[in-house]
C-alpha cells in the first residue's frame, strides 16, 4: 500500500509546506512535515519545497541543519523531490543571491529571466514539455502547470534537464538525476496534473 511509504516534507520556514503536505496526503502518502533533520534522514522519501529568495532559503536550510541532511538523503539513494525554489537550491548558485552557495548537487546556476516585454515574475499556467523520460513526469508531457518565479535553473549537464517550458524563450522546468527529481512549477497548485505528479513520485519511491 502507498500509505506504508513515509515521506518527509522539510519544514524550514521557506516553503509552501501545508499545501504540499495536503496534496501528498490526498494521493496516499503518509507525510511527516518536520523541522527535524534526524526525522528527514529516517524517512523513506523526501520532498523539499521552497518559496521566496534563493539566499533566504539556503540560509534557513543551513540554520536548521537541513543542508547537510539533503545531501545525505541524496547520497543514500532515497527518492528526493524538489519543488519551486526547492529545485533552485539544488544548484550551485543563483544570480538572485550571488553570495549564497546552493547545495551543488546539480551543476549549474540559476539565472533571471530576460523576457523582453514579458512581465517578470513569470506567473501563470504553462505547458510542460518532457525532455527526458522520468517516472515522476510519466504521462505529463504537454500538461499545464502553475508557475510563479523570476529565476530559473540553467543546468550545466544536458542530461540533468528533465523538462522545459516556454516564457519568452525555452527554460528549465524540471531537472534531476538518479534518485533526484525537481520541478520549477507548483504541483500542489496545478490541479489534476499536479496530483498526478505527486502520485508518480510515490509510485517511483515505492519501487526504489
Amino acid at each position: 500500500m502507498l500509505t506504508s511509504l513515509g515521506v518527509a516534507v522539510i519544514d524550514y520556514d521557506a516553503g509552501n509546506t501545508l499545501s504540499v503536505t495536503r496534496a501528498l496526503e490526498k494521493v496516499g502518502a503518509r507525510v511527516d512535515l518536520t523541522p527535524d533533520p534526524e526525522r528527514v534522514a529516517r524517512a523513506d522519501a523526501v520532498v523539499l519545497p521552497g518559496v521566496g529568495a534563493f539566499g533566504d532559503c539556503v540560509r534557513k536550510l543551513e540554520e536548521r541543519g537541513m543542508e547537510a541532511v539533503c545531501r545525505e538523503v541524496y547520497a543514500a539513494g532515497k527518492p528526493f523531490l524538489g519543488v519551486c525554489v526547492g529545485l533552485q537550491v539544488l544548484f550551485e548558485g543563483s544570480e538572485e543571491s550571488p553570495d549564497a552557495e546552493g547545495l551543488g548537487i546539480l551543476p549549474g546556476k540559476v539565472v533571471r529571466f530576460g523576457a523582453g516585454d514579458l512581465k517578470v515574475p513569470h506567473m501563470g499556467w504553462n505547458q510542460l514539455d518532457v525532455a527526458r523520460d522520468h517516472p515522476v513526469l510519466e504521462g505529463l508531457d504537454g500538461e499545464a502547470f502553475y508557475f510563479v518565479h523570476s529565476y530559473y535553473a540553467d543546468p550545466s549537464r544536458e542530461d540533468d534537464l528533465l523538462g522545459t517550458a516556454e516564457y519568452g524563450a525555452t527554460f528549465c522546468a524540471a531537472a534531476g538525476r538518479e534518485n533526484l527529481a525537481a520541478v520549477q512549477f507548483h504541483p500542489e497548485k496545478s490541479s489534476r496534473a499536479g496530483l498526478r505528479l505527486y502520485e508518480n513520485f510515490l509510485k517511483w519511491a515505492r519501487g526504489s
